[in-house]
């Protein structure tokens, strides 16, 4: 499934290949994510002229609506929302955790209440595999629980013995599919661990053992600071195996990235992109650009010199913040566009300069010359 291209030799950055059932994923990867079965404001044709190899799709929200009888009778996520790429879903655990009412946490797995209508649900390990098989999903994630920031040692080391056997319970899922000669999707560990460089260890070295086709780190961007993110890192990925994809969930800002990637990281995926267009908020090479602001009445401008997406070739600054300030869906579709086109477009640059033995330099000048403002939430 994952082949090792070139490697970097001032960090653990690499170039890896990627292959499944709906294409072949260059890596380091950026996937957009579409929660519900859209990435926001953005149809999937507009995704294949963005380049986009892969996205994301959420368990736990398509589970509770429109549900898995819709999925069936459509044929999967692909067939219903006409995206003929690679999709990743998560297992749902953190949505479980973070969104839905009155859950309560068993060994079999998690009783909920919704967050639409309250409705009784359950959610289990073979359950969140079973889901993602419905869905098609051509990478699926097991079922984990992601612990809050921040949290006592004991907390997180029990809620990491959980994720563990659950971990097992999935894998053995995937045995049951493969002794069947059933197609099922490639599935991908979570390690957990907190803020805790021992339980990462722990888990990292555990999942390994698994073998899984791939493996993630959990628990990071869920409120620690950029600091412990980074360690969180740093103290799963020289347990997980060389051969196998990583991929950071959640994350993150354009510099945060690039930094993971010199850590050693293939996968990311994150909303900001999305997010901050809503609110006119622009992604350039030097931070982050509010457009609602009133410097840009009159600038004729793109949203950022030499940018190649549609929204800079086409349009100015003066016209996007009239859009966004009159609350035109058109403003809010050109900045996602041109935010999508920033994440996708910095990773073709990040495999070019691993592919050409620049990426040093590269992410010193990219990092340092990195503005970071504060990102509206």
């Amino acid at each position: 499934m994952f082949e090792l291209v070139s490697t970097d030799s001032t960090s653990k950055a690499r170039r890896g290949r990627i292959t499944t059932r709906h294409g072949v994923i260059e890596t380091p990867v950026f996937m957009p994510v579409g929660t519900q079965g859209s990435v926001k404001g953005v149809s999937p044709m507009e995704l294949t002229d963005l380049k986009a190899q892969i996205i994301l799709g959420n368990t736990y929200h398509l589970f509770v609506r429109p549900g898995m009888e819709v999925m069936k009778h459509f044929g999967g996520l692909h067939n219903f929302m006409n995206w003929r790429g690679p999709i990743l879903t998560d297992s749902g655990g953190f949505q479980v955790f973070s969104l839905a009412k009155l859950r309560k946490i068993t060994e079999d797995g998690v009783h909920f209440q919704n967050h639409l209508d309250g409705a009784p649900c359950f959610i289990g390990p073979e359950t969140a595999m079973e889901i993602q098989q419905t869905l098609g999903s051509d990478i699926a994630m097991v079922f984990d629980e992601c612990p809050p920031y921040p949290c006592e040692f004991d907390y997180a080391a029990k809620s990491l013995d959980l994720t563990l056997r659950w971990a097992q319970r999935c894998k053995t899922w995937c045995d049951q599919q493969d002794a069947a000669g059933t197609q099922r999707p490639a599935v991908f560990g979570i390690v957990q661990g907190a803020t805790f460089a021992a339980l990462r260890e722990k888990a990292a070295t555990a999942l390994a053992g698994m073998n899984f086709e791939g493996y993630a780190v959990g628990g990071v961007s869920v409120g620690e600071p950029e600091e412990e993110m980074m360690l969180a890192v740093e103290n799963s990925e020289p347990f997980l195996p060389a051969d196998k994809p990583r991929y950071a969930m959640g994350l993150g800002t354009p510099p945060q990235m690039v930094e993971m990637i010199a850590r050693g990281i293939d996968m990311f995926d994150c909303v900001l992109p999305t997010r901050i267009a809503r609110n006119g908020t622009a992604f350039t090479e030097h931070g982050t650009v509010n457009l609602k602001n009133a410097p840009f009445i009159m600038e004729k401008g793109p949203i950022e010199e030499g940018c190649a997406c549609y929204a800079c070739r086409e349009f100015s600054r003066g016209y996007l913040r009239h859009l966004i300030k009159a609350e035109e869906i058109l403003g809010l579709r050109l900045v996602t566009l041109h935010n999508l086109h920033f994440y996708l477009n910095l990773m073709i640059r990040v495999r070019a300069a691993i592919d050409d033995g620049t990426f040093d330099v590269f992410r010193k000048n990219f990092v340092q010359n990195y503005v970071c403002r504060e990102i509206p939430a």
